[in-house]
C-alpha cells in the first residue's frame, strides 16, 4: 500500500505494530525511537525478513524525525510505564511531556497526517495530542476501545464455546478500571449476550475485562501486553487507510454525545479516511450511562492535574 506510517517508540508495542504493517504489505513505515540503535536494529531486523515473506516495503528506523516526513498517519507509542514509587500523576506529567515533544516534532513534518495515540493515560494524552496538533478533533483517536473490546469478545467466545466472529460487543468509556463493557448492546450470534450467561458469571466476565491489562502483567512480571495492542492499533490503520469505515469502540473528543462535553473517551466512532467521520450513540441502560459518566470524570481529574502545570 503506497501510504507511509510512522510508530513512534521502537518498544514491544512500537516494533510489533511495525512489524504487523510491513506484513501486511505497508511498504514504507518508519520506526522512532530516543533510544540510540533501537530502531534502527528492529527496522532492520524486520525489513530483512522481507525476502523469507516475500515482500518490498521499505521500513526505516532512527532518532531523527526527518524520516518521518509526509507521513500519512502517526502512531504515538511512546511514554514510560509507571515504576515503583512513582506517583500517578509523575507519570501523567512525565508522559504528557514525551507526547507533547514527539507531536510537535511529527506534525511540523507530517501536517495533513492523522494521529493514533497508545501513550497512558490514553484518554488524556489523546486530549493533550489535539491541543498541541491543534488539529481537527476527528484527525486525533487514540486506541483502548478495540483493545479492550477484543479481550472481552475473547472472554465470551470462550465462556460460551464460539468463534468470536459472533459475538458483537462494545468496552466504552475510559482506558483503565472504570472502562465499561457493555452488556445491551453485546450479542453473540444476534441474540442478546444476558439471555445466554447468567448475570452473575457475566458480571465475573466484566471485571474480567476490566482487569485485563494487570492479568497480563501479573503473569508476565515485567513487561505487559503487546500482542493483541498491536493488532488493535494495525486495525484502526487499515480502516482509515482503506477507507474500510469499520465502527470501532475509539477514543474520540466528545462535544455533547452521551452528555459530556470537551473531553476524550471511548466510543463507538466510524473510522475512514478522514480519520472519526461519526461518532454512534448506543442506548445505554441508566446503570451503563451512570459508569459511562463515572468514567469520564476520572479522565477530568487527569487533565485538571494537566493544566496545572
Amino acid at each position: 500500500m503506497n501510504k507511509k506510517i510512522t510508530v513512534i517508540g521502537a518498544g514491544n508495542v512500537g516494533a510489533t505494530t511495525a512489524q504487523r504493517l510491513f506484513e501486511k504489505n505497508y511498504n514504507e513505515i518508519a520506526l522512532i525511537d530516543i533510544a540510540e540503535g533501537m530502531a534502527e536494529g528492529k527496522a532492520l531486523d524486520i525489513l530483512q525478513s522481507g525476502p523469507i515473506l516475500g515482500l518490498d516495503n521499505n521500513i526505516t528506523g532512527s532518532t531523527n524525525y526527518d524520516i518521518t516526513k509526509d507521513s500519512d498517519i502517526i502512531v504515538i507509542t511512546s511514554g514510560i510505564a509507571r515504576k515503583p514509587g512513582m506517583s500517578r500523576d509523575d507519570l501523567l506529567l512525565t508522559n504528557m511531556k514525551i507526547v507533547s515533544d514527539v507531536v510537535e516534532k511529527t506534525t511540523s513534518k507530517s501536517p495533513n497526517s492523522i494521529l493514533v495515540i497508545v501513550t497512558n493515560p490514553l484518554d488524556a494524552m489523546a486530549q493533550q495530542a489535539l491541543k498541541v496538533s491543534g488539529f481537527a478533533k476527528e484527525k486525533v483517536v487514540g486506541m483502548a476501545g478495540v483493545l479492550d473490546t477484543a479481550r472481552y469478545r475473547s472472554f465470551l467466545a470462550e465462556e460460551l464455546n464460539v468463534s468470536v466472529d459472533v459475538v458483537q460487543a462494545y468496552v466504552l468509556g475510559g482506558h483503565g478500571d472504570t472502562m465499561v463493557p457493555t452488556v445491551g448492546p453485546t450479542t453473540v450470534g444476534g441474540i442478546p449476550v444476558a439471555d445466554l450467561i447468567p448475570a452473575n458469571r457475566l458480571e465475573e466476565i466484566v471485571q474480567r475485562t476490566r482487569d485485563g491489562g494487570a492479568e497480563i502483567v501479573g503473569l508476565l512480571k515485567t513487561g505487559s501486553a503487546y500482542y493483541a495492542p498491536s493488532a488493535s492499533i494495525v486495525e484502526m490503520i487499515d480502516s482509515i487507510i482503506l477507507d474500510k469505515k469499520l465502527v470501532l469502540p475509539c477514543t474520540a473528543y466528545l462535544e455533547g454525545e452521551y452528555g459530556l462535553d470537551g473531553l476524550y473517551v471511548g466510543v463507538p466512532v466510524k473510522l475512514g479516511k478522514s480519520g472519526i467521520e461519526h461518532i454512534y450513540e448506543f442506548k445505554l441502560t441508566d446503570s451503563e450511562l451512570k459508569s459511562l459518566h463515572k468514567s469520564a470524570e476520572s479522565v477530568k481529574e487527569l487533565l485538571k492535574v494537566m493544566e496545572g502545570n
